[in-house]
């Protein structure tokens, strides 16, 4: 109760729409919720919850420029060619991009490519991955921001490609 308008207002400031900033707020707390058996392991909770609510930015934005990428082709493809093809080629994309993700996520250091999956697929906090692989959290910390950047990298170059 005493975090989650803070975490709200953050989230809007962001991504400057209040229904999907209430959805996500609530999402990190159920996530923390979920996970509350590491709680007494945090040192900054505050710090912790503010940090997931980066990470749930910038997953909303990498969505967001996806499928907003996707909608613009559908568009498109709607004035010339049936609906069912549409969706078959859509799901070709998505499926081409993920491929593409994740052999982005191979290509990576191999530390990098653990702490990534362990974060993302997983879904364990970056506290959770320093002790399991005994390092710093900021060594953590810092391998999950290198990935980011490579994989959005990744992302803009395709899209720019498909526009």
């Amino acid at each position: 109760m005493e975090y989650y308008p803070q975490v709200k207002a953050f989230l809007f400031g962001f991504i400057k729409n209040m229904d999907d900033a209430s959805d996500m707020a609530q999402d990190i707390f159920v996530k923390i919720w979920q996970n509350r058996d590491a709680l007494p392991q945090i040192a900054n909770f505050k710090s912790y919850l503010f940090r997931t609510a980066k990470n749930a930015v910038l997953n909303f934005i990498e969505h967001t420029l996806v499928e907003k990428n996707f909608q613009d082709k559908a568009v498109v493809k709607s004035l010339s060619k049936p609906y069912y093809q549409e969706v078959i080629e859509d799901d070709l994309y998505a499926r081409e991009l993920e491929m593409l993700l994740d052999m982005a996520v191979e290509q990576m250091p191999e530390q990098r490519k653990k702490i990534f999956k362990l974060s993302r697929k997983e879904g364990l906090s970056n506290e959770e991955i320093s002790h399991m692989l005994q390092i710093n959290k900021r060594t953590v910390e810092n391998h999950i921001t290198n990935a980011l950047k490579d994989l959005r990298k990744i992302v803009s170059s395709t899209l720019s490609i498909l526009s």
